[in-house]
């Protein structure tokens, strides 16, 4: 039988960012009392030391997450953008200008910032799939919960496996960190604004049309600055200009939770971290490598902790977000994580480079592999006798890449705009994003940048060699290593009950596992149980247990 190893289950520690305030307080003042009375600084010091030991107030940390955008806001340098919300945020907190997704589409992407590991790493870079990763792979949200968090998701997952019970207090479109039983105990709470996912952008459903119409001041499409590779058509401009009213409409959105967060008297003490998931919405945005698939917006408040106005220029992914809110909370981070931490007193060094995949999405299969710098991204293109205008079903319902496909038959189309429609596509990309932000100028042939290439190209090879990269099999092969046979999804085994004395201790034989448990006879609140802890004897306890990709095994109780 085999127990949940603690060495797997982050420790608590003491958070020192106050700490580290009340020091830089004293030092202040005990210049400032120089020459006054011993007693009086005597006084002084055993006030604020009393008020140092005093254990601090863990954050709550609040995930808003929008879809498929680039830091096309204002606060970010773009004069066509309206976003008043984001840029008075973005003015009180932290703006990353190099932030980058792991992917160019969402469930990869997803899955990644859910784990803390690289997707390709645990099998999740195929876009709509369903994997079973290796044992240790774990929501981080997990972790919060067995420290104390009560955690929410509303609603989205799309993390390539089905969200474990042990992730979420509550997953779903009722949940919010008002429904907490117990107001005082710390939350993270997700909420996941769809108003700019691609769908709305390309009018496909016409679910925020009507609230796009009322918007007071739409973008008018004669003034878009649009990319130098898209045909300028009014059609362009047209669809450029919805994307630029979807992003005002979930700058409105993005503002209403803020203002609920205030209303509760707890923006002091919350971490706010706003993000896109990945690149925009676009043709040559989302679904490929480039700054503009995987360069996202990155915000991040905390009035209580963080100096408001700061641009850090390093480079960041969303991967990171969950290792820094582990460390934030005062836990460690776990060995398997590889996102590093990016704020606090526990700051890791900034990476020479940042990575990313691209998979097959949807029908549509490719593979592509980047590093990026502060300045220079690299591409390998692993099947550079595919075009990059591959039919997407959905991707090609965008007008943008309607209007392309007809310019590309009518033979009109010249110079940048040709180049996503060139029959086969080179094995190398190298572009200096310092002066050609388009990523249109390949320089993977010019004997200037060799020496750079090579560089990069070994840092890409040594990346994926050190994740396992699970994308140099075939995606079949790599499905038939993680689950049965019989293909039937396996389930996780039943909760084992051992009685010491008036406690009671849980596990679990299947590696991995988590445990839930509850008290309740009727409409039970179902726990995370934490490994490091036991219970107390109930005629109504019963637990079950959960792994990723595993079905849920059955309830159980004490014999």
């Amino acid at each position: 039988m085999r127990t949940i190893s603690l060495n797997a289950i982050p420790k608590p520690r003491f958070i020192p960012l106050l700490q580290i305030r009340l020091n830089q307080l004293l030092s202040t003042l005990l210049r400032a009392l120089r020459g006054k009375s011993v007693f009086f600084v005597l006084i002084l010091l055993l006030g604020l030391s009393l008020r140092a030991a005093t254990p601090t107030t863990r954050p709550n940390f609040l995930f808003i997450s929008t879809e498929d955008i680039c830091p096309d806001l204002h606060c970010y340098g773009d004069a066509y953008a309206t976003t008043p919300n984001l840029d008075r945020f973005a003015s009180q907190g932290i703006r990353f200008e190099r932030a980058f997704s792991t992917a160019p589409v969402c469930s990869p992407s997803r899955a990644s910032i859910i784990t803390g590991m690289y997707a390709a790493s645990i099998g999740a870079q195929y876009h709509r799939s369903d994997i079973i990763p290796a044992p240790d792979v774990r929501c981080f949200t997990e972790y919060l919960r067995q420290a104390g968090y009560y955690c929410t998701n509303n609603a989205k997952t799309d993390y390539n496996f089905p969200a474990p019970a042990s992730a979420w207090n509550v997953n779903g479109k009722q949940a919010h960190w008002r429904n907490r039983p117990d107001k005082s105990q710390p939350f993270f709470a997700v909420f996941n604004i769809e108003t700019t996912h691609e769908a709305p952008v390309m009018n496909l459903n016409g679910r925020f049309t009507h609230l796009l119409d009322s918007l007071p001041n739409k973008h008018d499409p004669a003034l878009a600055n649009i990319p130098s590779y898209y045909p300028d058509t009014p059609k362009v401009r047209a669809n450029w200009a919805r994307y630029n009213d979807c992003i005002t409409l979930m700058d409105q959105q993005f503002q209403a939770l803020l203002d609920q967060l205030d209303a509760d008297g707890l923006t002091d003490n919350t971490v706010v971290c706003f993000w896109g998931d990945h690149g925009r919405c676009l043709p040559r945005g989302k679904r490929w490598d480039y700054d503009s698939g995987l360069h996202v917006p990155l915000l991040i408040r905390w009035p209580a902790g963080f100096p408001a106005g700061q641009v850090r220029p390093e480079l960041v992914t969303l991967m990171d977000l969950g290792p820094t809110l582990l460390s934030l909370a005062g836990l460690d981070v776990p060995p398997q994580m590889q996102g590093r931490i990016i704020l606090g007193p526990h700051t890791q060094p900034e990476p020479q480079y940042v990575f990313a995949t691209r998979d097959r999405e949807d029908e549509t299969v490719d593979m592509q592999r980047t590093a990026r710098d502060r300045q220079y991204r690299y591409i390998k293109n692993f099947h550079p006798e595919l075009p990059y205008s591959q039919h997407n079903k959905y991707g090609d319902h965008n007008p943008i890449m309607q209007e392309w496909y007809r310019l590309d038959a009518a033979h009109e189309l010249k110079g940048p705009d040709a180049l996503f429609f060139a029959p086969t596509k080179p094995a190398e990309e190298l572009y200096d994003e310092s002066t050609d932000t388009d990523e249109i100028h390949n320089l993977a042939a010019d004997p200037a940048q060799q020496e750079r290439l090579v560089t990069m190209r070994t840092a890409l090879e040594n990346w994926m060699n050190q994740i396992h990269d699970k994308s140099l099999i075939p995606e079949d092969q790599m499905l038939a290593q993680m689950w049965p046979a019989d293909h039937k999804r396996p389930v996780t085994s039943p909760v084992v009950f051992t009685t010491n004395g008036n406690t009671v201790t849980l596990s679990c034989p299947t590696p991995g596992s988590s445990i839930l448990y509850t008290t309740d006879a009727s409409h039970p609140t179902w726990h995370l149980y934490n490994p490091q802890s036991s219970l107390p004897p109930s005629p109504n306890l019963r637990a079950k247990a959960c792994r990723i990709g595993f079905g849920d095994s059955e309830e159980s109780k004490p014999n």
